[in-house]
């Protein structure tokens, strides 16, 4: 017996408990009967409980990729936002030629993973630049942390604050509101000054742009990254803007800067 099987068995259940002038509802006894084969069917027969699992699992792969198909269609069309949006923080050669965007969060594992690479990237290719877009979607603290980046960035000490992150997140303890404040205290910043700039219309804005920009790219998790040239500006031709779901390997990313350095 096959899936198909299982979900009759399931559906017996509530079909039979369904009461229309033309039936009696089921007895308590009858439905506590129909309840116990489901149950000894499926600890007789466990693949089938696999069998479902699989289905589910491919079908949520199916969707995902066709959300990956569809981000990729339409990046070209958010080619300002994702290169050029006002007050992003920008790495490596802010003239640089090659454009690598990448929406993070301070909580978010792979990110911590990917930041390595992404700084041995800026070193060998001087031609890169990199914008950061704060994406926090794992809770308050890391709303705390986007804000107090981005209000770093405002004291021109965002790089310095990106990397004193990483480097605490790393150590595997549960990221604090006190952790963030501790890491802008060790790499200088004035905390008060922070905490007011924080609250900034500039930074709130900033958080909304990259939120309402991730809603509409149909993003689904960080980190996400997007990679062109620098030039691209409102009329980029579909296709032109490589989209990156999760994690990549050194030597793709490597790949996908030199391409766009032609």
């Amino acid at each position: 017996m096959k899936i198909v099987s299982l979900v009759a068995l399931g559906a017996m259940i509530p079909a039979l408990s369904y009461s229309a002038p033309q039936q009696q509802s089921v007895s308590p006894a009858e439905k506590a009967r129909i309840e116990q084969v489901v149950h000894d069917y499926l600890l007789s027969n466990p693949q089938v409980i696999m069998e479902a699992v699989q289905v589910l699992q491919k079908k949520q792969m199916d969707e995902m990729q066709q959300t990956v198909q569809k981000t990729q269609g339409v990046a070209a069309k958010y080619a300002e936002s994702l290169f050029h949006q006002n007050n992003d923080p920008v790495a490596g050669n802010p003239q640089g030629k090659v454009t690598l965007v990448e929406f993070l969060d301070y909580q978010c594992g792979h990110c911590i993973e990917m930041s390595g690479m992404v700084d041995e990237a800026i070193k060998k290719n001087p031609d890169l630049r990199v914008v950061f877009k704060q994406f926090p979607i794992r809770g308050p603290v890391s709303v705390v942390a986007a804000k107090a980046a981005l209000a770093a960035n405002q004291q021109g000490k965002y790089f310095e604050f990106h990397n004193a992150m990483i480097q605490t997140v790393k150590k595997g303890q549960p990221l604090t509101e006190n952790d963030v404040y501790q890491v802008a205290q060790t790499i200088g910043l004035n905390v008060d000054k922070l905490k007011t700039e924080m609250n900034d219309k500039v930074v709130d804005q900033s958080l909304k742009n990259n939120y309402k920009l991730a809603q509409e790219l149909k993003l689904f998790g960080t980190p996400a990254f997007f990679i062109g040239k620098t030039s691209l500006a409102k009329n980029a031709a579909t296709g032109s803007i490589t989209y990156i779901p999760g994690g990549m390997s050194e030597s793709q990313l490597q790949e996908l800067i030199s391409k766009n350095q032609g």
